[in-house]
């Protein structure tokens, strides 16, 4: 396998998955090795709720995701949470859809074509999720969960010609698949500014991954059922030493898939929404007992306006505040707008 491997480095791209586990000089914009995610945050009030327990338990929150996406929110929702994302310092990414898997085809739903659901069928539903992203933009969102190639592909053309805010983020959906250094840096190429692996990935996959790639890595530190419902808490802390620049994705075990949500669901999504939190602060918790050095990005502004916790909520301490960053070895711009 030599020749094959010796072809792979000529490329820039590892020979093997590291077995020595080396630690990523690579940084967020403001010397950060990890940032936190709470995805599945499902409409305004789900986001207003993970906001006030954010600052209830202390724990720093710099992104919000979710994945009914724009199609399924008013013109009013979407700009109600591009607000309350921009006054609270934290990225708002939607999902882009329509996709096939909500499609009237049937191939998405048979054994063995899963990967079809998160592709755009067609070229009328290329043109449809292309269009959902303007609309999502027009009300003042500035990120995007892409899961479909061409679409990430048309849409970063649309980006550089002014078609598309040239601060957008895309954000590449787990769903996507790729799973392997050079499938990640074709992704990359493409215009991705952030990448979600696949849940699963080993330590050595994520170094290698890393050595081929400068935007920051997602990874679900824990993922929902769908997606393996693995629990990696304890791997924080070699996680944020092998792939940083990496966003920390408190995803939720053991929890009810609400896609497609609305407000016959806003309960569950609000619940849902807080748990994920608190996940996020035992994740934190483990980051620092055992990698106490971790730089994490700030604290979002204190005195926001989000609303107070029921008043039965039990008491949680604040964690010790996120020591300063230390000068970064390579910083990595990561993507347009990037928090720093």
């Amino acid at each position: 396998m030599r020749q094959t491997r010796d072809f792979l480095r000529s490329l820039g791209l590892p020979g093997a998955d590291p077995s020595d586990l080396p630690s990523s000089g690579k940084r967020f914009p403001d010397g950060a090795q990890y940032r936190v995610e709470i995805p599945s945050v499902e409409g305004p009030e789900a986001l207003a709720a993970v906001l006030a327990e954010a600052d209830r338990r202390g724990v720093p929150v710099h992104r919000v995701s979710q994945g009914s996406g724009g199609l399924l929110l008013t013109g009013g929702e979407l700009a109600a949470m591009a607000a309350a994302g921009a006054a609270a310092d934290v990225e708002v990414s939607l999902f882009a859809r329509p996709l096939a898997g909500w499609d009237t085809g049937a191939a998405a739903l048979a054994p063995g074509s899963a990967g079809l659901a998160a592709q755009a069928r067609g070229t009328e539903q290329l043109v449809h999720v292309l269009e959902d992203i303007r609309r999502a933009t027009e009300a003042g969102i500035r990120s995007v969960l892409v899961t479909d190639v061409g679409v990430l592909s048309v849409a970063g053309r649309m980006r550089t010609a002014g078609e598309l805010p040239p601060e957008l983020i895309f954000k590449v959906s787990v769903q996507m698949g790729c799973a392997n250094p050079a499938s990640i840096r074709l992704v990359e190429q493409l215009g991705a500014d952030t990448y979600n692996v696949p849940t699963d990935l080993s330590l050595a996959q994520l170094a290698a991954v890393r050595a081929a790639v400068d935007i920051p890595i997602d990874l679900y530190v824990e993922a929902p059922d769908d997606l393996g419902g693995f629990v990696r808490h304890f791997e924080i802390a070699e996680i944020v030493r092998v792939a940083a620049p990496v966003y920390l994705k408190f995803g939720l075990r053991n929890a009810p898939n609400i896609y497609p949500s609305g407000t016959h669901l806003t309960a569950t999504a609000v619940a849902l929404g807080r748990e994920r939190v608190r996940r996020a602060e035992i994740g934190l918790e483990l980051l620092r007992r055992y990698y106490p050095d971790a730089v994490g990005s700030g604290r979002r502004p204190a005195g926001l306006a989000v609303p107070a916790p029921p008043s039965d909520a039990p008491a949680s301490p604040a964690p010790p505040a996120t020591p300063p960053p230390t000068p970064p070895v390579a910083a990595v711009e990561g993507a347009p707008g990037a928090l720093s």
